[in-house]
């Protein structure tokens, strides 16, 4: 619970970090209803994810919560919780200068901590690199060592982590298409399988519709995609289910 607690209390207090230190700032809640899950108490799941990510003088951070609520027979198990905090630290700016090579832009030193219910707590620690792609409006692409540090957890290994988004113009709004994907590719535990993990989301920017440009990219309606190919590194258990979303940002 005190994890949970810090995890939030860094989103609804972006402002925690000194003014002059802060560049940007979002916050978000996502709402989500889908079906088919594998390897949870219930096939169909309702949940809500808070999102923060900010620029700060020496880097960024990203991290969310998500809360889960499981539908029908659930086993006795009415909800769940998950979550990461990220952070990322910019030789760009650190040293002050414009990092570029062909198309990479930056390179940091790039941390996240997964915490949850659950044997799932993990330290990842690697190379962060930015680039910038035509179409794209970002492209990440995070190497990380994983640790596992609470006992049960035998995810130890590597880790490939690509973040993107593209904006489509449609009428008069857009539509959004963003995620991102995990791939544990080696792992050290024989047990414990490589995964792949794709978490797409395709979304209408209903607010800019229905608002005008001054409120674009606040209110979105769409769907959200889960490819997870040996979820939980378990070999052969392979989850394919959509959600419908709506995602509001402050």
């Amino acid at each position: 619970m005190k994890k949970t607690a810090l995890c939030l209390a860094l989103m609804l207090s972006p402002q925690a970090f000194a003014d002059n230190l802060v560049q940007w700032t979002d916050f978000s809640i996502t709402g989500l209803y889908g079906d088919d899950y594998k390897l949870a108490p219930s096939d169909e799941q309702t949940g809500f994810t808070l999102e923060t990510a900010g620029g700060w003088q020496y880097g960024d951070w990203f991290a969310f919560q998500d809360l889960i609520y499981f539908d029908g027979n659930n086993g006795g198990q009415d909800s769940s919780t998950y979550g990461e905090l990220s952070t990322r630290f910019s030789a760009g700016k650190i040293l002050g200068e414009n990092i570029t090579w062909g198309a990479i832009t930056d390179a940091s030193l790039a941390l996240t901590y997964e915490e949850g219910e659950g044997p799932v707590n993990s330290l990842l620690y690697g190379l962060g690199l930015d680039f910038a792609l035509p179409y794209f409006n970002y492209f990440s692409l995070n190497t990380y060592r994983r640790e596992a540090l609470s006992s049960g957890n035998h995810s130890d290994g590597w880790q490939f982590t690509p973040v993107f988004r593209i904006d489509f113009p449609l009428g008069d709004s857009k539509l959004v298409l963003d995620g991102f994907a995990d791939w544990v590719f080696a792992t050290d535990d024989d047990g414990y399988h490589s995964n792949f993990h794709f978490n797409p989301q395709l979304k209408y920017d209903l607010g800019q519709l229905i608002f005008g440009g001054h409120k674009q990219d606040k209110l979105f309606v769409g769907i959200e995609y889960d490819l997870w190919q040996n979820k939980y590194g378990v070999k052969g258990v392979d989850q394919h289910t959509y959600s419908v979303i709506a995602k509001y940002h402050f």
